[in-house]
């Protein structure tokens, strides 16, 4: 097998953890030519990842991203195409991929006609990780599933640009207070409070951090508002790379159920993640599950009237007040509980 396919083209999340499927294929297969159809926000997380071509698809284009995707690959035939993502427009790209080897879902995570699309499957699991799942997809070319390890290459400038707003004489917690879907945002004012605390008591220095979006400006100058001591807030002044410089640096990161979590945690830095509208045993930052909070039982109870031992695994609990689940104490508890294991005081004395 020389030259694989994959097509993943987003969440930034989702991303992350095909790494270890690009890093383990390079290590079972040397010389092997990688070619990865991407999303566009994507391509600038890790647009730069070596050995890799990257062709960037860009949805927002609509039917020229596929008269365009369908012309680059024209005449190009692959071993295998390891078809990643689940959506109708993924399938449409996937059929301008010519590969006689072509691995996708099992039957019980298959939709929008997923099936036809594909003639291998992964093994079917039950109650699994999103990242063990993508590091299935080398199991039916007879490779070994990829393990957890991450790269995401970065420049110099990128780690100035986090020295530049992280402090030197502090530990530094990074938030990243907005998902995509806005269910899964924590309110505003207890990040505030929870923000406050890590100042006050664990004399933590607090960094703001989101995309340019309105919404999450806003967002984030709505938490300044609402502290009553200073945080640094940059949201939207970052590009990913430099978002992923800060997070790197950082000593632990707060984020609900999104990308920078995933970043973070590719990383090697802890996530202090909350967790009540998704699952984090399925989709939270996978090197700090024991790191997050999880109210996610509780708001399927609430708001779905079911339970995780009866939902279909992945079932989401995106309802006004999952969210709002998640106490303020939760999350000062469980920074607590990190920083006893990460950072413990000196005993007096010493």
């Amino acid at each position: 097998m020389k030259s694989i396919c994959i097509l993943r083209l987003s969440a930034i999340g989702d991303i992350t953890h095909v790494i270890p499927v690009v890093l383990s294929l390079q290590e079972q297969i040397p010389g092997v030519s990688i070619t990865w159809v991407i999303g566009k926000i994507e391509s600038r997380l890790i647009g730069d990842l070596p050995g890799v071509e990257f062709i960037v698809f860009d949805k927002k284009t609509g039917r020229s991203a596929y008269a365009g995707l369908y012309k680059q690959l024209k005449g190009r035939k692959f071993d295998a195409l390891l078809h990643m993502q689940v959506a109708l427009r993924a399938n449409l790209a996937a059929a301008c991929i010519s590969a006689p080897i072509r691995v996708g879902y099992d039957k019980a995570r298959s939709k929008d006609l997923h099936g036809l699309f594909i003639n291998r499957r992964i093994a079917p699991a039950q109650r699994q990780h999103v990242r063990d799942c993508l590091a299935s997809f080398l199991e039916p070319l007879g490779l070994k599933p990829a393990p957890p390890r991450w790269t995401i290459p970065l420049t110099e400038s990128d780690y100035a640009f986090a020295n530049t707003h992280l402090a030197n004489d502090r530990a530094n917690m990074v938030i990243s207070p907005c998902a995509s879907h806005k269910l899964r945002n924590w309110p505003a004012e207890r990040y505030a409070q929870l923000a406050d605390y890590a100042i006050r008591q664990r004399g933590m220095q607090v960094t703001l951090v989101g995309s340019p979006a309105p919404f999450e400006i806003a967002y984030c100058a709505a938490i300044v508002q609402a502290m009553r001591e200073t945080p640094i807030n940059i949201c939207g002044m970052d590009t990913l790379k430099q978002l992923t410089a800060m997070l790197s640096r950082a000593d632990i990161v707060v984020a609900p159920d999104t990308g920078p979590a995933h970043i973070a945690s590719a990383m090697g830095t802890d996530v202090l993640g909350l967790y009540a509208a998704s699952n984090p045993l399925r989709s939270g930052p996978y090197n700090s599950l024991l790191w997050c909070v999880n109210r996610y039982e509780q708001a399927l109870q609430t708001f779905a009237h079911t339970t995780t031992s009866k939902a279909q695994w992945g079932t989401k609990a995106e309802c006004e007040g999952a969210m709002e689940l998640i106490e303020v104490t939760d999350a000062t508890d469980m920074l607590d509980k990190w920083t006893q294991a990460k950072r413990p005081e000196p005993e007096r004395g010493a």
